[in-house]
């Protein structure tokens, strides 16, 4: 099962540039507008989770409960919500390899922080030599996406 879970991950992570350049032509057909293209892209998002929790037959009623949660469990939304403005606002600035090597490095330093105190109830995973260089070579990755053309001997031929 573990296997499928890493498939899964990984497609997700393979459809991100997909998201970031569909966004990015949403937001040139509407007129330019970074948050436009979000707010449809979060519309029809919405959309699609609502049919699939219908098709799932989700139990509605437990929606009820929201007035229960803290105030901080209900910011997923706004922070995927910035995640999707930020992809269409940078991708066409940044390129994509830029933008998401950038995203991606942000991301594993962060979730080696997060795992290692076990942040929210995730089981704490300690900072091995094996993870923290997988790290540094994540963050040595994103230098060369950003800067590796500008190297001396790494540019290629001219």
């Amino acid at each position: 099962m573990q296997i499928i879970y890493a498939l899964l991950a990984l497609g997700i992570g393979l459809v991100v540039p997909l998201q970031a350049a569909v966004n990015n032509q949403l937001k040139m057909t509407i007129g330019g507008s970074t948050v436009m293209a979000a707010l449809v892209s979060f519309a029809c998002g919405t959309v699609t989770l609502a049919l699939a929790a219908v098709a799932l037959q989700e139990k509605w009623a437990s929606m009820g409960q929201i007035a229960q949660a803290p105030w901080w469990q209900l910011t997923g939304g706004t922070m995927g919500a910035l995640f999707v403005f930020g992809t269409i606002l940078l991708a066409p600035r940044l390129g994509f390899a830029v933008m998401l090597a950038l995203i991606i490095g942000g991301q594993i330093l962060a979730s080696l922080a997060f795992d290692r105190v076990g942040l929210l109830g995730v089981p704490v995973r300690e900072l091995t030599a094996p993870r923290v260089l997988g790290g540094l070579l994540t963050v040595l990755g994103v230098v060369l996406v950003n800067f590796g053309d500008r190297l001396p001997g790494l540019s290629g031929p001219r």
